[in-house]
């Protein structure tokens, strides 16, 4: 048996190839990240006239292509997390570090055993990762996008949001388009004014919310001159708000299409939908590889830290989020979704309230509780069914 160590780059790769002794089998040498400097590679491995079982890092998304393409040619793949082969590198004398030493410590780390290999999820699960993650990022730019309206209006109007239970509600946003700063609202035309909003909220507001903003408006201390610039930059980053929303519409049917060929389970439980569905599946990945729910809670970070030492205990125990943040998101939003589907969900969240527990004390249960069924539902691979 030939113990194989690869130390992966961006264009080019370096390999090294050890026998059961530990000694080296010709040279360390380099391939390019192509496939023909894969098929090198091959083509060496099979003239070794003996099983060989490779190891490469995962370093950041470059081993991904070669890990696929290796293990469709058959070969055995294990990738490792860089910080067990950082450690293994530090028991040697001589601090060396380049290519060939870090292949010649991947090959020896895989030879003696000790390597603990990373999960590496099939295609359905990686497809399904990319999109979802994907989604949150569009989310997390609607979220920047709001947050830096919020804080030109700060400067122009700071009345402004208090004037509408949500700044981006549609009126307000047909609004927007046409005046930003105080100054502006104050000199507006109070039938045009009266007219945007009246067709905007489908006649919810008229003369009485136009009239409430132009009394805001003379009163406030907004920066006049900046109205100009906050017009371009409040009108563009609301454009993009539109942009991104129809961007989550593509992702969310490109989600639902591949969630309809994957056989599952969770959206019998009420309150999940195809997309948070999706998006539990893809970080969750292989449900047998946890051995408990208190492997998955762990792997989601919502289990609580532990501060002891010695006779000392600490009592105030935090969420130790030491897990997947994805699935940690993923995790809390079902619990919102859940508890308003489900009648004994919600009475559970009320009830830790009652008890005086923090917010977000009761949303950390309430997410354990929801991960139990999640957890049922994947292990036995069976439609919810409530107790």
């Amino acid at each position: 048996m030939f113990s194989v160590g690869i130390d992966v780059a961006k264009r080019s790769h370096q390999a090294c190839v050890l026998d059961d002794s530990g000694q080296m089998v010709g040279q360390s040498f380099k391939f390019s990240s192509s496939r023909s400097g894969v098929d090198l590679l091959v083509s060496t491995l099979q003239e070794l006239g003996s099983p060989a079982t490779i190891a490469m890092e995962a370093s950041g998304h470059y081993w991904q292509g070669l890990y696929h393409y290796l293990t469709s040619q058959g070969f055995s793949v294990l990738v490792v997390n860089p910080l067990q082969t950082e450690a293994y590198r530090s028991t040697g004398v001589r601090k060396v570090k380049n290519d060939r030493r870090d292949a010649f410590v991947i090959a020896d780390f895989l030879r003696i055993g000790r390597i603990q290999p990373n999960y590496v999820p099939g295609e359905a699960v990686v497809q399904l990762r990319e999109l979802t993650r994907y989604r949150m990022d569009l989310e997390d730019q609607i979220g920047d996008a709001k947050r830096r309206i919020l804080t030109m209006l700060d400067r122009v109007f700071p009345e402004y949001p208090g004037l509408f239970s949500d700044a981006f509600i549609v009126s307000s946003r047909a609004v927007l388009k046409e005046a930003v700063a105080a100054a502006d609202f104050a000199a507006f035309d109070l039938q045009e004014l009266t007219s945007i909003l009246n067709q905007a909220s489908r006649g919810r507001f008229g003369e009485g919310k136009a009239r409430e903003i132009q009394e805001r408006a003379k009163e406030s201390l907004g920066m006049s001159f900046l109205g100009p610039v906050a017009m371009v930059k409040v009108g563009t980053l609301l454009e993009q708000i539109v942009l991104l929303k129809r961007q989550i519409q593509e992702v969310e049917a490109a989600i639902t299409e591949l969630m309809e060929r994957e056989p599952q389970y969770l959206t019998t439980i009420k309150g999940i939908g195809p997309v948070l569905a999706a998006t539990l599946l893809a970080e969750i990945g292989d449900i047998q590889r946890f051995s408990s729910l208190e492997s998955l809670v762990a792997y989601a970070g919502i289990d609580p830290t532990v501060f002891a030492s010695g006779e000392f205990s600490g009592r105030r125990q935090h969420m130790s989020k030491r897990g997947s943040p994805y699935l940690r998101r993923a995790l809390w939003l079902t619990a919102h979704s859940t508890r308003y589907w489900n009648s004994d969900l919600n009475s559970y969240f009320q009830k830790k309230l009652s008890e005086g527990k923090p917010y977000k004390v009761a949303m950390g249960a309430l997410c354990r509780k929801v991960l139990s069924r999640v957890y049922v539902v994947l292990k036995e691979n069976r439609p919810y069914r409530p107790c």
